[in-house]
Parts: structure tokens; C-alpha cells; sequence
């Protein structure tokens, strides 16, 4: 067993460098490859570039042995216990101890699924806490008590709900849940024969895995099932060629996070089809995960760059092609989360390129639209830590603002 420390270490050792010269290859400061080899925690994309430098994949760096115990806040609130206890019941010998739940249509789960997808567009996260109990005990129950045709109809149904549910706890980082909902909602497609759904799951158990930067089997997993769901071009659906294009970024995103950069760019030539093919940016979360069309894959490939810190060639494609104004309007525009997730790189780039106000106009613009999905984001932190660190003037009334919205002391 290897810690991450030894990990880099040994690596940096093999390549015959010296800490200062693994810092300047990777474009870092010696202070990070100190702390990395003292044990010290430094950002995924620290790592990245690390393993850039020692033509290492990342997931080489990564520590294997058994991690110390730490004092984790088991504090959920009631609504995420109460969700909690809707998706993860006690089971016992001959039973399963829930609670009782009045019988409700069909039609009226899904609708409820689709209500609460839509708050969840919006980041209204609370609300889905609140709701998503409810809709999982319902459709467990029209589960339980049909049979035939409408017990099938009933799997889908309770298929789409665990996979909402697995999307808003990955959102929210509580990824053990996360995870057994995302692995109920691919088994319940599975058994209804609704390869479509279950590829759909697939894309959000690559989300999961990426979020817990397990990117070799986020990669795997993404890869072998686009090959298996891979469309005519000519003749798929909308929601087909959708479905393909996000595994395909899937693949692109662990991929690239592994330094891998072959296997991103063959993966993001393939998405680009899959968006060209749609033609504009397409949403149906009953069959796919999130909004895609080429929209999207232009901002997930500007993200690879972020990720390589090319913050010139972030901003040199941040207002351009299929992002630029005139062309969303054409085109359509992408999710929330991805626009925002695309607007925090560019925010990035400016600051590590000293566009400290530039940065926090990007900063105010997320805010403005997505509050709450902001908070959650822990590269908004990073840049608004890296903002304090190097601003060398007085901190602007936005600036001290910004830093308590995100909890980030100056």
C-alpha cells in the first residue's frame, strides 16, 4: 500500500527531477509539490498537471491505502433523512420497514418526476429534498401492488424517479446515496428492458464516478456502453443520438482528468458528431440525462482546456463558435448547470491571467442566475481563494460579498 505522497514521490524520483523541476514543468509552484509530498491536500487539477509532468495518468498519483478515520457531519436536516429513509428502508428477514403509502397513478408520479426535474433546472434543491420522498414511496407502492403490463409500466416510472434521485444527491455530494439510487434506477431499466433509460443512468453513474475522480472506470464504463448503444446516424432519434453524445463526454471528461489527452480528443470528436447530427440543443430528461447539442460539447471541450490550464485558449473560444451570443439564439441553449459550470473556466482563465474584475463579473453573472447552485461548487471557491491570495488592492464591496456567499475567508 501507497500513499499519494509516496505516489508522487517515487514518480518524481523515477523521471530523475528535482521538486523544483517538477514544479516548473508542471506549472506550479514548488510550495504544491512540497505540500503533495508532506501530505498536505492540493486541488485535483494540481494533480493533473503533476501527472502531466511525469507522464503519469493521474489515477497513478492516487493514494491506496486505507485512509485514516475522520470525523464526518452525519447532520442531514429533516427533509435529506426523510429521503434517506425513502430510499434506503431497513430491510429485515421477511420484510421491508416503510412506511405506509396511499396508492397513486402512475400519470401523477411521472408528473411529479417531471415537476420536480424542472425545480431541480432551477436549483431548488430544498424543494426536491422535500418532494422526492414522497414520489419514491409512491412508486415503490405501484410497484408492490401491480402485476403484468402495468408492473412493468410501474418499473420505468420508479426507474425515472431513483435516477432523478441519484442526480440531485450526486449534485449535492452525498454520493454513497447517490449511488444506490443510480444502481436501483439502472437495474429497474434493466428489468423493463429500457435500454435508452438504462443508458441514461449510466451517463449519471459517470458524473458520480468522475465527482469521486474515479476517472479509469468512469472512462471504462462510459466507453463500453456508448459502443453498445451507438446509433445510425442516419436513422437515430433525437434522444438516441443525445444519450451517446453524453457517455461520449463521459469518456472525454475522465479521460482528460487522467491525462489521456489521445483518448478526450477522439471522445470529443465523436460527441462533436453526435451534436451535429441534433443540430441544436435537445432536452428530454425521460430519456436523457441533462441538455445536449453542440452547444454543450463546445463547452465541455473549452472545459479540457481549463483543465490543461490554457487560460488564453479558454478566453480565445469563451465568446466564439457555438457559445457565442448569435449562435445560442440558433442553436439553443444548454443546461444551466453546463452554461454556468462553462462561465466559472472562463472566470478561471481571467484569474490566472491577474483579470481579478473580469473574474468576478463572471462570479456576479453565476450568482445572479444560479445562487444556490454556486454554493456547491468547489472550483467557485478555489477561484475566489485565488482572487484573495493575489489581489493587491483593496477588496470591492462585490468582492467581500462574493467571498461570503461562498464561504471563502479573505
Amino acid at each position: 500500500m501507497s500513499s499519494l505522497q509516496e505516489n508522487v514521490r517515487n514518480h518524481r524520483r523515477r523521471a530523475g527531477m528535482s521538486q523544483e523541476q517538477l514544479a516548473e514543468a508542471a506549472g506550479l509552484s514548488v510550495g504544491v509539490v512540497r505540500k503533495v509530498e508532506q501530505g498536505q491536500n492540493v486541488s485535483v487539477e494540481s494533480l493533473n498537471a503533476l501527472a502531466r509532468a511525469l507522464g503519469a495518468e493521474t489515477s497513478s498519483l492516487f493514494a491506496t491505502e486505507v485512509p485514516s478515520p475522520i470525523e464526518v457531519d452525519s447532520s442531514e436536516g429533516p427533509r435529506l433523512m426523510e429521503l434517506r429513509r425513502a430510499l434506503m428502508p431497513p430491510v429485515g428477514l421477511s420484510f421491508t420497514l416503510t412506511e405506509p403509502e396511499r396508492v397513486v397513478p402512475l400519470r401523477t408520479i411521472q408528473r411529479d418526476i417531471d415537476d420536480q426535474h424542472a425545480l431541480y433546472r432551477t436549483d431548488r434543491y430544498d424543494s426536491v429534498a422535500k418532494k422526492l420522498p414522497g414520489i419514491l414511496r409512491a412508486a415503490e407502492t405501484a410497484v408492490a401492488l401491480s402485476d403484468g403490463e402495468e408492473r412493468q409500466r410501474a418499473v420505468i416510472v420508479r426507474s425515472r424517479a431513483l435516477l432523478l434521485t441519484g442526480k440531485y444527491l450526486t449534485q449535492v455530494r452525498r454520493y454513497d446515496m447517490a449511488y444506490h439510487a443510480l444502481v436501483r434506477g439502472i437495474q429497474d431499466a434493466r428489468e423493463a428492458g429500457q435500454v435508452q433509460l438504462a443508458a441514461n443512468g449510466v451517463v449519471g453513474m459517470g458524473w458520480l464516478l468522475l465527482r469521486q475522480d474515479r476517472f479509469d472506470e468512469a472512462e471504462q464504463l462510459a466507453a463500453r456502453t456508448a459502443e453498445a448503444v451507438e446509433p445510425r446516424l442516419s436513422g437515430a432519434t433525437a434522444a438516441q443520438l443525445a444519450v451517446w453524445g453524453e457517455l461520449l463526454q463521459r469518456v472525454a471528461s475522465a479521460a482528460m482528468r487522467n491525462n489521456r489527452p489521445d483518448v478526450a480528443e477522439e471522445a470529443r470528436r465523436m460527441a462533436t458528431t453526435a451534436a451535429s447530427a441534433l443540430g441544436r440543443e435537445h432536452m428530454n430528461f425521460n430519456e436523457h440525462w441533462a441538455t445536449f447539442g453542440p452547444v454543450t460539447a463546445e463547452t465541455k471541450a473549452i472545459e479540457d482546456l481549463s483543465l490543461v490550464g490554457d487560460a488564453r485558449g479558454v478566453l480565445n473560444r469563451a465568446d466564439d463558435g457555438p457559445v457565442a451570443g448569435k449562435a445560442l439564439k440558433k442553436l439553443g441553449r444548454p443546461s444551466p448547470n453546463n452554461w454556468d459550470r462553462h462561465r466559472l473556466d472562463v472566470a478561471r482563465a481571467h484569474v490566472t491571467l491577474g483579470s481579478h474584475q473580469d473574474a468576478m463579473d463572471e462570479l456576479t453573472g453565476i450568482k445572479e442566475s444560479s445562487p444556490e447552485w454556486l454554493r456547491h461548487q468547489a472550483m467557485a471557491r478555489r477561484i475566489m481563494r485565488d482572487l484573495l491570495k493575489h489581489r493587491k488592492r483593496t477588496l470591492t464591496q462585490d468582492m467581500r460579498e462574493m467571498a461570503v456567499h461562498l464561504d471563502v475567508a479573505g
